[in-house]
């Protein structure tokens, strides 16, 4: 490198993090940013995303599970309480909410004396993907992309250097989404979002090319190396034509396609996990490599992601990961190594054909917003899912240590003794409970009263919504009475399941036998198999329940799948209903233990203590030691990919339910 060359500045390093309290995270990000990650990721656990309070009924067992509780504006100052906000930049995944949770950060900021000006960072923002992949949707679409307008145009004026949506296509990869339908559909979504902002005349024209530069994206690098580094070329090429000719941008700094990523998370295995550490590296080097299309922020998952929470450590050893890349190697040293590449170009044009093929579906049903409503989008995502699923199943697709070279030695970083992970204590939630409390007798009621009334008056009558939304952070409003003062007046959605939809292309190899099996059982039933999936909680990573639900279709069974944020009284009272011969669960929350335990016991209470109850999801093994005991007949985790077996598991449980009925 001669003097002269400028090297590169790095991406910035993050760790996505937040569990159990706003203190603990709070200590967790301080360790971090003095370990050299440069931004934070915020992860909020499934209440504060969905807009309830940690006391609701629907957040029982969920409290501080995937992400941090956030009920107010207290929270949020312990959150970020020595970590000065107008020197940091922030992203926080967070959606539905995502108005309220960038008004209570915008209200910390203040009282540390940052002007907002000043603040950096992003609010993900992107409720198409919710409807989609996610499920951390509250209201219906239209209500919905209102308010990702208001953060955008309150955004514009008041915090010029926030991005105030993050177009989120990592989510969809992991619902099953082809290279093509991430790019359409993420592009798709934001072709939404700034027609909807157009749309709203609150942009002077000359004005609206600086609200196209404030768009960033948020994807997914999968293990397909030469793949994802194309798609992330194709993205940038696609992003800088729709805004040319779309939009009308001259600036090429405006056109820029500027993204953070996640590498896939789905694609780590239970199974010998320290593989996962290789698929990580690989993955990174895909947004990392090709300098014209490199990400501007990077957060790796851990190597155990697969097997429950990751510890302080293993986030650490993802960091490390990162800062090697950026410090060791001569990558920032030099100019894009794969111009040039006729591999590289042909795979680029292929994808952009693609997605502009599926792009043209999009824009002929009417835009995103329709494509949610009518289903289309979840239903191709839940084929192409299908479609993965089987190829792994069928082997025609090789995944090291789970369908090929099974054999393995016993792992020294997880033995199986829980500690190779985080867990968060069951006395967390009621801590966070006794302290929302306290907060709300503390507080100025009339205040919060005025705030709130504030509040429905600007939903109402259309005015933006963030400035009665910082009042109402400022006077000690909570997160659930946001939430539930705009449910009042915009309603709630549930989004379509994508599952009756579903056409089988191709009936599952060696399935015949177990179809076999549910005719002779519904045979001897003398009526179909009944399967009721349920997802108890606020999870909504529906993808697992999906599969099962397309799978027992497959097989014969007559499958009842109402989608996600059921209570365990709406599971058991849906079984009594219709009469179902097994209950099946899924949860990725890490909440099983409280849901499953409320579900089995209504089960009893009900007399239905002979109807099988089958619970998957990220669950360590000690875990499953105890639902079994509590009377869960099977459990299945990530390891357990082969679900015709796991079909004809299912079958002889109830059979033998059944016979020991008879005896």
């Amino acid at each position: 490198m001669s003097d002269q060359t400028k090297r590169d500045r790095p991406w910035i390093f993050r760790t996505y993090a937040g569990h159990s309290t706003a203190k603990a995270s709070n200590e967790l990000y301080r360790r971090n940013l003095d370990k050299g990650q440069t931004g934070l990721s915020v992860a909020f656990d499934l209440p504060t995303q969905t807009g309830y309070d940690s006391d609701h009924l629907l957040a029982r067992g969920e409290v501080g599970k995937v992400g941090v509780p956030v009920s107010h504006i207290g929270d949020m100052r312990t959150l970020f309480q020595d970590i000065p906000l107008e020197r940091m930049n922030t992203s926080m995944t967070i959606n539905a909410t995502a108005a309220w949770l960038l008004a209570l950060y915008v209200a910390v900021a203040e009282e540390q004396g940052a002007s907002r000006a000043s603040l950096t960072g992003t609010t993900q923002n992107d409720i198409i993907k919710e409807y989609l992949s996610r499920g951390t949707y509250v209201f219906p679409p239209q209500p919905s992309m209102r308010l990702i307008t208001d953060t955008i145009t309150w955004s514009r004026i008041e915090c010029p250097k926030w991005n105030p949506m993050n177009v989120c296509s990592y989510h969809l990869q992991e619902a099953g989404a082809t290279p093509a339908q991430e790019l359409a559909f993420a592009l798709a979504t934001a072709i939404a979002v700034l027609d909807g902002v157009k749309a709203s005349g609150q942009v002077p024209h000359d004005d609206f090319p600086m609200i196209v530069g404030r768009i960033s994206f948020f994807v997914n690098a999968g293990i397909k190396f030469i793949t994802e580094l194309s798609k992330m070329r194709a993205f940038t090429e696609l992003w800088d034509d729709i805004c040319r000719t779309r939009y009308g941008v001259e600036d090429e700094k405006l056109r820029r396609f500027r993204y953070g990523v996640q590498v896939n998370s789905l694609g780590l295995t239970e199974q010998q996990p320290e593989n996962n550490v290789y698929r990580i590296l690989i993955e990174m080097l895909a947004v990392v490599l090709s300098k014209n299309a490199r990400a501007r922020a990077v957060q790796l998952p851990a190597w155990n992601e697969a097997l429950g929470l990751p510890r302080a450590w293993d986030q650490q050893w993802s960091l490390r990961m990162q800062q090697i890349m950026a410090f060791e190697t001569d990558l920032l040293e030099n100019g894009d190594i794969f111009d040039g590449s006729e591999v590289i170009g042909a795979k680029v044009d292929a994808l952009k054909s693609a997605a502009l093929q599926e792009l043209a579906v999009i824009e002929k049903m009417g835009g995103a917003v329709a494509a949610v409503d009518s289903g289309y989008m979840k239903a191709e995502l839940v084929k192409s899912n299908s479609a993965r699923i089987k190829a792994i199943e069928e082997g025609r697709e090789t995944v090291v240590g789970v369908n090929a070279y099974e054999s393995s030695e016993p792992s020294p970083l997880s033995g199986g003794d829980g500690d190779s992970i985080l867990t968060v204590p069951e006395h967390v939630e009621q801590e966070q409970i006794d302290r929302l409390k306290k907060w709300r007798k503390e507080r100025d009621a009339a205040a919060v009263e005025t705030a709130l009334s504030d509040l429905k008056e600007a939903a109402r009558n259309g005015s933006n919504i963030m400035n009665p939304s910082i009042a109402c952070a400022k006077t000690g409003v909570t997160t659930g009475e946001w939430g539930q003062t705009l449910r009042d007046v915009f309603g709630e959605y549930r989004a379509p399941t994508g599952v009756g939809t579903v056409v089988t292309l191709a009936a599952p190899e060696n399935s015949e036998t177990v179809r076999e099996q549910v005719a002779a059982l519904s045979e001897r039933l003398g009526v179909p198999v009944k399967f009721l999936v349920g997802k108890p909680g606020l999870d909504g990573h529906s993808n697992g329940a999906e599969q099962i639900a397309v799978r027992a279709g497959e097989v014969g069974m007559e499958v009842i799948y109402e989608g996600i944020r059921l209570t365990p009284e709406e599971i058991v009272s849906a079984a009594i209903e219709q009469q179902v011969h097994v209950v099946g669960l899924s949860i990725l929350s890490g909440s099983h233990v409280p849901l499953v335990r409320d579900v089995m016991n209504r089960m009893r209470s009900a007399g239905m203590d002979k109807v099988p109850v089958v619970v998957g999801g990220i669950i360590p093994e000690e875990d499953a030691n105890v639902l079994k005991q509590m009377g869960v007949a099977k459990v299945y985790t990530p390891k357990d990919f082969r679900m015709t077996g796991m079909m004809g598991e299912i079958v002889k449980e109830i059979d033998g339910r059944l016979d020991d009925a008879a005896a």
